[in-house]
């Protein structure tokens, strides 16, 4: 049995759990780190015949709710024979004595992941388009999901949502803060002021974007696995779309540390995004300033959350010392589209 170890990954100890697990292996496992932290630590994970991908919490400086390996498992395991595509659930552990923290194990899925510019600068236009019309045909029909029907019904609590998510935020930022910032709390008295009255019940993936799906290697309009669920819940399919419209931002490449596929001029406008998506679902976009003020709102309290993990040593890899200067100009994109400047 091999003896390597990653930082946050024991493969001794996981070779053993797989053992117990039922998970067959053949030779020692080996792994790599696939993305460091700036959410969940991902490895994959091989030995002489198979490949699985690991995901774990950070290794410190938590934010509560937004590191849960257990639901991205369970609506993975739910999705599976949905028109989502989704990676195949191998086994989950909550027994935080076997590595430390929970962990989740899916097959690996060959994908070409499109995170960077030059990522995307190896697509045509055309390809480019049938992407954006992909991801928004995959969002449509998560958002379409009976979540009742693939057992998911005690998933979340969808009344009263967005209340909850004003206020969520808003102690997460209290939580991960490194310095105050009055608009930031001016975004958040303005949100919780506009709580739209009804919305709309979906599972929603909650961080989604075109980094965070593999398409097939060789068809850029294929989307084969919708990755990194580990915020999806039962809630309105609007905050969705608002976040995928508001990772358009410039303030992207900053969280990410490299300039983002996701930020480019080559793709459509976040108002066509939305367009595209409303008329292929038939919803309308009422509310759509506060949708995304709250969006803006809660990419801000995630990058402060890397910067606050980064700066307690729990990051592993590289981009992230600068993720905090993304955090003002998210909370001025807030309030503009809610219709206030700064002071």
């Amino acid at each position: 049995m091999t003896t390597a170890r990653l930082d946050g990954l024991d493969l001794d100890a996981l070779q053993h759990f797989f053992v117990e697990s039922g998970v067959s292996t053949d030779g020692p496992l080996r792994a790599e780190l696939i993305s460091g932290g700036k959410s969940n630590l991902t490895f994959k994970v091989f030995d002489d015949a198979s490949q699985w991908v690991l995901r774990r919490p950070p290794t410190a400086g938590l934010t509560p709710s937004a590191h849960d390996v257990a639901r991205e498992f369970r609506v993975c395991a739910a999705l599976q024979d949905s028109p989502v595509p989704v990676a195949p659930t191998v086994v989950l552990c909550e027994d935080e004595s076997v590595m430390g923290a929970p962990f989740a194990v899916t097959g690996f899925v060959t994908g070409r992941v499109i995170r960077t510019v030059d990522d995307l600068d190896l697509l045509t236009d055309a390809e480019i388009d049938s992407c954006v019309d992909e991801l928004v045909r995959v969002l449509a029909a998560l958002h379409a999901v009976d979540h009742r029907a693939v057992g998911l019904e005690a998933f979340g609590r969808p009344d009263g949502y967005l209340s909850r998510q004003v206020a969520l935020w808003a102690r997460q930022w209290e939580r991960v803060k490194t310095r105050e910032l009055p608009d930031l709390e001016r975004l958040h008295a303005r949100l919780a002021e506009a709580i739209p009255g009804t919305s709309q019940t979906a599972i929603v993936h909650g961080d989604y974007r075109i980094d965070n799906t593999l398409v097939a290697p060789d068809d850029p309009g294929r989307v084969v696995a919708v990755v990194d669920w580990e915020m999806s819940t039962l809630g309105d399919p609007l905050t969705d779309l608002a976040q995928m419209c508001v990772y358009r931002h410039p303030a992207l490449d900053v969280i990410l540390g490299e300039p983002a596929a996701w930020t480019s001029n080559r793709l459509p406008s976040p108002d066509a995004m939305a367009q595209r998506y409303a008329t292929a679902t038939g919803r309308s976009l009422d509310h759509w300033s506060f949708y995304l003020g709250l969006a803006n709102f809660k990419l801000a309290v995630i990058a402060e959350g890397i910067t606050h993990r980064h700066r307690e040593g729990a990051t592993t890899g590289d981009g992230f010392a600068q993720a905090y200067e993304a955090v003002a100009p998210l909370v001025a994109a807030g309030l503009a589209a809610m219709g206030e400047g700064r002071r």
